[in-house]
């Protein structure tokens, strides 16, 4: 359990960022460890990469290095916040990772060109597992982000916090979360990032210095990311608005992009872009920009159309 205590200073400080190293990470921990949500993509996947030495180092229930994926920016200010880092604390990082584990002495002696060949690793594992599929976990990652902020503006960080898992619970001033690392955080004006994760299984924390604080959290709508499933063949909404049309009505009562449905239905954006133009007109669907992208979604005319048709 850790004990978050935000005070006035903290609570005010607090940033939602998504990280794209700390996907890798969690994807890989995934190919090992899949949940019933990724085993598909796990199965497909699992020999795609070979990085030994990565995956030795993440493999412990307790802790892998912070180092590995610095506090949220674009991917290659990770990977170039990756080969900065000092090499004693790549050491240190990488010695409590491994502390009480069986891994060879000689695996990580020089924390140097252990760093240096992670970072490699780690590109590695981005260009074969995430890349393909970027824009569909992004838009997933997109929505979590823009439903937290609201949550934020509405209710604070309490609000947020315990709208990210049923076991994290407000005691006095304190904020208790479920976490395998257990200690107390005092927020101070480094504040709290809060970052979403499509392949989290659970929360997990950065607390060792210099990082920023650092809460990762499994993110809204990663259970829906590869339900692409075509609907029934006797499907009467087909039969009215068309096979495409009705997959899209079924499948946006979560909110998604143009770029994200193009890569989950297998078709060009702008053919995509045509049937939710249509349904939006209809007034099936409502349309709402979220930083760069438009997130489409389900208007109650279409819940109620898509509840009568099932």
């Amino acid at each position: 359990m850790l004990e978050v205590v935000p005070g006035d200073v903290g609570a005010q400080h607090v940033r939602l960022a998504i990280s794209p190293l700390e996907e890798v990470l969690n994807a890989v921990r995934a190919l090992a460890r899949p949940g019933p949500v990724h085993a598909r993509w796990a199965a497909a996947n699992r020999t795609a990469v070979d990085v030994p030495e990565l995956v030795t180092l993440i493999s412990g229930d307790v802790y892998f290095p912070d180092f590995l994926s610095p506090p949220a920016g674009s991917l290659e200010a990770q990977f170039e916040a990756i080969v900065r880092t000092p090499p004693d604390q790549v050491r240190r990082e990488i010695e409590m990772s491994v502390a009480g584990r069986d891994v060879p002495p000689d695996m990580f002696a020089d924390p140097a060109a252990a760093r240096d060949l992670l970072a490699a690793q780690m590109r590695e594992c981005w260009t074969a597992l995430l890349q393909p599929i970027w824009p569909r976990l992004q838009d997933v990652l997109d929505t979590d982000v823009d439903h937290r902020t609201r949550q934020f503006r509405e209710g604070g960080l309490v609000a947020v916090l315990t709208g990210i898992h049923p076991g994290i619970v407000v005691a006095g001033p304190s904020i208790l979360l479920p976490t395998v690392y257990s200690g107390r955080l005092e927020l101070d004006s480094r504040g709290l990032q809060l970052i979403p994760s499509v392949f989290a299984p659970r929360l997990g924390v950065m607390m060792v210095p210099p990082w920023q604080p650092c809460l990762v959290y499994p993110a809204r709508g990663s259970a829906t990311l590869w339900e692409d499933a075509p609907p029934p063949a006797r499907d009467a909404l087909a039969g009215v608005v068309g096979r495409t049309k009705a997959r899209l009505l079924r499948t946006l009562a979560s909110p998604a992009s143009t770029t994200a449905l193009a890569t989950r239905f297998g078709v060009a954006p702008s053919t995509i872009s045509e049937h939710l133009t249509a349904l939006v007109a209809a007034g099936l669907l409502t349309s709402r920009r979220v930083g760069r992208s438009v997130q489409y979604r389900r208007s109650s005319l279409g819940d109620e159309i898509v509840s009568n048709a099932t």
